[in-house]
């Protein structure tokens, strides 16, 4: 099938680049425009108690959000000043018809929106509109917010939303600022000549404006979150810089020994463009995953790195193999390294040198593998332990970096003001009659005088009521989205409705609980899903049932010791001030899912690059503990620099602002270092030198499903191979 597909390429190849540049202009001009169709958030469960709550009170008592709060000061006035109050009363009296409600203090005269100093007031603005007409209506009135002869700061959720996403596009553009020259060097030294260097490029911007485009088309039917340009950006880039290693370093050896180019490329298509097949069908399989969930911000990541890693799948099988049917060995064109190695035209990391640095060192390790197999174990055992007392909480103002105006006016509001009588938890309740009929305002006394005996709990009122419809707010010092935040949920839920009442409890902790509670509930299926699919794709690919056990293990080793470091880092602190984020005591509750998803995946990726050199060679003679080495040696240092191109990638982004972004980086950063390093240099030649010739084995019956179905192909017929219970030297 693959050697097929070579031979179609290499005969229409200008058809192919033809195509392939109408798709990625088309992408390039529509795809773009996504980043005005994305929304923020996407934190909550559309089904959750929380957001009935927020539905149920929307419908029946309108929407009283805080979308934008405006903070206004002076250093020599006061609020009991008429200037002042002429200042602020004249600016939101004239605010357009987009704007639903203002609750300010002169306009209510409620104490708690003045600053203990008297210095400083704000007012809520609730504007009209879904999310985006909230944004554009804020964009409208912007400018009109500002008072004469005071300063005036804008924060509340629109605010913070549209700050955070203009934030992330400019962490974009920086991340790319800084990688790409630093990319450009590094492909240029691992591949030793600039025409091969550039092909990796090519392939990494048709994946990210592919994904672009596929990301605006799923705009069109559903909500996608802005984080997913991150994840596009960081898989487009980096898989296509794996497959482009992968497919150009089989290409140079076969060029050499194949007597045509279209045999050049056919055979890399067979061997190489096989494993990018499955490497990518892999890694997407492992995003999806993420699908199962509610949350749009999960759901967005996975469309969006699905469309990333399939984009550049898909490249890598097409537009890549074109262009080198054009290339053929000019592929070693402007070599930087012949004029410094006139003897060597090939990159010495791609030499196909039996004995080389990766082959010693596989026989090093397999030597005593009992010895480096523990050892490693134990270290990222160690290095995972942190992640046993992890807390998890949500995203609040402090994920945007201090000095930040939408945290600076929430920070503010929080110390300088009294407490608000709207709390961290709110109770939509429903009464069996009128508010203000005798059986409704009964119940509904009743249900706040036992709000109000709850332990943790300031003070209850009701706050707004239409009909048989209320709005009871729960004042409390607790964190919002903190644990603490979390009991107080549980303990208002735990209350017993009066007769004829229903009650839902909501607020910004409700909402965080919630989400909790459903990220527990699905992560075992979607485990469950990635594993099985992963385990069939992996066991077509090899033909044993042990290599894909063995492979999910390792991974669950390299997660274990990302997570431990999320916890000592963003939970503890550590590392705070050199990072520069704001530690909150507890880890942001979708960062590990969503790490889980995109590192299992990569790694993954690196697994089939070197499983797929190792059954080869296997397959060809039968030796375990050679094939081993050798399938090191020939792709010890593509895997080890695909993993550093790509760390420069992540690095990059994690010098975000946002710290939800930054928090996924670092995880990112150090599950694919150690994955890269110790556990396919040093864990998998040591546990496949234990197995033997168990590593490639299976039952009778699955056996004869690899035969009919596999998707294996390789260079020659198989040896004859030994028991399985002979294990190789």
């Amino acid at each position: 099938m693959f050697e097929r597909l070579g031979r179609l390429v290499y005969r229409r190849r200008r058809w192919v680049l033809a195509l392939s540049l109408a798709l990625v202009v088309f992408a390039g001009i529509w795809g773009t425009g996504v980043f005005g169709q994305m929304t923020g958030g996407g934190f909550d469960d559309p089904g959750s108690e929380s957001s009935r709550a927020a539905a149920v009170a929307e419908r029946e008592l309108g929407r009283s959000a805080a979308d934008v709060v405006v903070l206004y000061s002076s250093e020599d006035r006061t609020v009991d000043d008429p200037g002042y109050a002429e200042a602020v009363t004249s600016t939101l009296d004239v605010l357009p018809d987009g704007v639903l409600r203002v609750v300010s203090f002169f306009g209510t005269g409620d104490p708690s929106l003045v600053s203990e100093d008297r210095r400083s007031t704000y007012a809520v603005l609730t504007l009209r509109g879904d999310e985006d007409e909230r944004e554009d209506v804020l964009d409208a009135i912007e400018d009109d917010l500002a008072a004469p002869g005071l300063t005036t700061r804008l924060g509340g959720d629109v605010t913070l939303n549209r700050d955070m996403n203009l934030l992330v596009s400019e962490d974009i553009a920086l991340a790319e600022t800084i990688s790409l020259p630093v990319l450009a060097v590094l492909l240029l030294v691992v591949f030793g000549s600039l025409a091969a260097a550039c092909l990796p490029l090519v392939i990494g911007v048709t994946a990210i404006l592919g994904s672009f485009a596929a990301l605006r088309a799923f705009a069109l039917v559903t909500d996608v979150s802005i984080f997913a340009v991150n994840v596009v950006t960081v898989l487009g880039l980096g898989l296509a810089i794996d497959y482009g290693l992968f497919v150009v370093s089989r290409f140079r050896e076969e060029v050499r020994r194949q007597p045509s180019i279209e045999d050049a490329l056919a055979r890399t298509l067979a061997t190489a463009g096989r494993t990018v097949a499955v490497s990518g069908v892999t890694v997407a399989v492992s995003l999806a995953g993420l699908l199962i969930f509610p949350q749009v911000f999960l759901r967005s990541m996975g469309f969006g790195g699905m469309s990333a890693v399939l984009v550049a799948m898909l490249a890598a099988l097409t537009l890549l193999p074109a262009l080198l049917a054009v290339l053929g060995p000019r592929v070693d064109a402007l070599s930087i390294r012949r004029a410094i190695r006139r003897r060597r035209r090939q990159p010495a990391h791609l030499a196909v040198d039996p004995h080389g640095t990766w082959y010693r060192m596989a026989r090093a390790v397999m030597r005593r593998p009992v010895l480096h197999g523990v050892a490693v174990t134990a270290f990222l055992v160690v290095l995972a332990l942190p992640f046993t007392r992890a807390e998890f909480g949500g995203i609040d103002v402090r994920a945007m970096p201090e000095g930040a105006e939408s945290r600076v006016v929430a920070e503010t509001v929080a110390s300088d003001f009294p407490p608000s009588p709207a709390g961290p938890v709110e109770a939509i309740v429903v009464l069996p009659g009128a508010a203000d009929s005798p059986e409704g305002g009964a119940a509904l006394e009743s249900y706040v005088a036992a709000v109000d005996a709850v332990p943790g709990v300031d003070g209850a009122s009701v706050t707004e009521a239409a009909g048989s419809t209320a709005r009871v707010a729960i004042a409390s010092d607790v964190g919002a989205v903190g644990p603490e935040g979390r009991d107080l949920v549980s303990a208002v839920r735990g209350i017993a409705a009066p007769d004829g009442t229903e009650v839902l409890v909501g607020g910004p902790s409700a909402l965080y609980a919630d989400l909790l509670d459903s990220l527990g509930s699905l992560l075992p299926w979607m485990a469950l899903l990635v594993a099985a699919t992963l385990f069939l794709l992996l066991f077509l690919a090899f033909g044993s049932v042990v290599v894909p056990v063995k492979a999910m293990v390792m991974n669950v080793l390299s997660l274990g010791a990302s997570f431990g470091a999320l916890v000592w880092i963003f939970q503890d602190g550590h590392l705070s001030g050199v990072l520069d984020f704001t530690p909150t005591g507890f880890v942001e509750a979708t960062s590990p899912i969503l790490v889980l998803a995109i590192v299992f995946g990569l790694s993954m990726d690196y697994e089939v690059f070197l499983m797929s050199r190792i059954r080869e060679q296997y397959d060809l003679t039968g030796d375990n503990s050679g094939a081993v080495a050798t399938g090191l040696q020939r792709t010890g240092g593509i895997i080890t620099s695909a993993a550093l191109l790509l760390v420069v990638v992540i690095g990059a982004f994690s010098l975000s602002g946002v710290v939800l972004i930054k928090m996924i980086g670092i995880a990112m950063f150090i599950a694919i270092v150690i994955d890269a390093t110790i556990v396919r240099t040093v864990l998998v030649p040591a546990t496949m030198r234990l197995l033997g010739h168990a590593n490639w084995w299976a039952p009778g019956p699955l056996r004869r499903v690899y035969a009919r179905y596999g998707i294996g192909e390789h260079e020659g017929p198989p040896l004859p191979r030994p028991s399985p219970l002979v294990h190789a030297g």
